[in-house]
């Protein structure tokens, strides 16, 4: 396909910047100087300060919904300027810079790696570095400049293992599966590691109670208007997983329910 019809590369950015940060500019400055056609989409910028595993959580849940060939640039780092890795990845047909921190680990767990490379070769970064805005100086020119068609393999060498998070698994006993809260979302509802296809078994109606903390709901709803406003209520949403959520209101706000809270469903 010639040079003036191929379709414009998409890069995607996750970063712990915050919304309307000049930080995530500066990114986009650098990506658009390299490869001025390059679409750039925010997947998100409100990734809470420091919090690697609500941006693995993030990544996880969206990338996927990318088309094959995407770069996805996620930039939560507080080892900075340390020893830790900067490293690419593909998974799912699609190329990953971030990292080595977790931040990556729980895209893998779906399917694992086909390449890794340690993104240290100078010459595809910026030409002067800071130390504490890699995201700027080293993620963002390498993502510029895959997707303008560099082979990964010029990055650096292969490395075999990334650096992996410990994930809470779902424990599923007769009538009681236990799980927690992974995810608050911007409206407030309570996201959990319990998915659509564990609750395949649990019976449909009032018999059915689910309990976060000392906060307690009856049934599994399809939808936020089978229940009155000011209800808390529990159903699978978007993501395939079970969410609380109080109708028209913050649960987490309302609450007082973080990310961690247990969460138990019993019949």
């Amino acid at each position: 396909m010639a040079d003036d019809v191929r379709p414009p590369a998409i890069i995607t950015l996750t970063t712990d910047f915050g919304n309307g940060s000049r930080y995530v500019a500066a990114m986009k400055g650098v990506i658009l100087s390299i490869n001025s056609r390059a679409q750039i989409v925010d997947i998100s910028h409100a990734v809470p300060p420091r919090d690697i595993r609500a941006g693995a959580i993030a990544l996880a849940e969206t990338a996927c919904w990318f088309p094959p060939g995407t770069v996805h640039v996620v930039v939560v780092d507080p080892g900075v300027g340390s020893k830790r890795r900067i490293i690419y990845a593909e998974m799912c047909g699609q190329h990953f810079i971030g990292p080595d921190n977790g931040v990556l680990s729980r895209l893998a767990i779906a399917q694992r790696p086909v390449k890794m490379f340690c993104v240290d070769d100078p010459q595809y970064w910026n030409r002067e570095v800071s130390r504490t805005f890699h995201g700027r100086d080293i993620m963002s020119p390498v993502a510029a400049r895959l997707s303008l068609g560099l082979a990964p393999e010029k990055l650096g060498p292969p490395i075999q293992q990334l650096v992996e998070l410990q994930w809470a698994e779902v424990q599923q006993v007769p009538n009681r599966i236990a799980g927690e809260v992974i995810e608050v979302d911007s409206f407030g509802n309570l996201i959990t590691n319990i998915t659509r296809a564990m609750l395949a078994g649990v019976p449909r109606g009032d018999s059915v109670i689910i309990t976060c903390q000392e906060h307690e709901t009856q049934g599994i709803f399809a939808t936020f208007g089978d229940q009155p406003p000011m209800t808390f209520m529990a159903h699978v949403g978007s993501t395939g997983r079970l969410e609380l959520a109080v109708v028209d209101e913050n649960a987490s706000a309302m609450l007082g329910i973080k990310v961690g809270a247990p969460v138990c469903v019993s019949w």
